[in-house]
């Protein structure tokens, strides 16, 4: 299995812009530039890099912890992650300086101990979190019985 996504970009990397594309159309021609990125903090006005990975770790994160949850014969009612991926600039320029996941879970039947054990395991185990090894993850946990 592969999955792709085209960048397209013109101009300079301070004056320029582009635009992001997938064959499932969820990115359309989608524009970024360097304003969208680093000058738009509520991300607004543009998608980035970061946005993007934010979103495939939450639905990466949320779609393994379904997994586990149900190797225990259980289903979730709802689990709502939200990813935020910090950026920052150093001496070697930018860096993804670290991950938080912010999940709150609902899941009939289950104990509290179980599903942040399940959460853990669910963190260290999908795909995008091992992708993104090199950069610390952090899971904060809201658990609704």
């Amino acid at each position: 299995m592969k999955r792709k996504a085209t960048a397209i970009w013109k101009g300079t990397g301070m004056e320029g812009s582009g635009t992001l594309s997938s064959p499932s159309g969820f990115f359309d021609k989608s524009p970024y530039s360097f304003k969208t990125r680093f000058e738009n903090e509520d991300g607004s006005k543009g998608t980035n890099p970061e946005e993007m990975i934010a979103a495939a770790h939450a639905g990466c994160f949320n779609m393994a912890l379904s997994f586990q949850i149900a190797g225990k014969d259980l289903e979730a009612e709802e689990l709502d992650t939200t990813a935020t991926v910090s950026i920052e600039k150093g001496d070697a320029g930018f860096a993804i300086t670290g991950i938080v996941l912010n999940l709150t879970g609902k899941v009939p039947g289950m104990k509290e101990e179980q599903f942040v054990e399940l959460a853990n395991a669910a963190k260290e185990g999908c795909p995008i979190s091992k992708a993104l090894s090199s950069v610390p993850i952090t899971l904060n946990i809201t658990f609704n019985e």
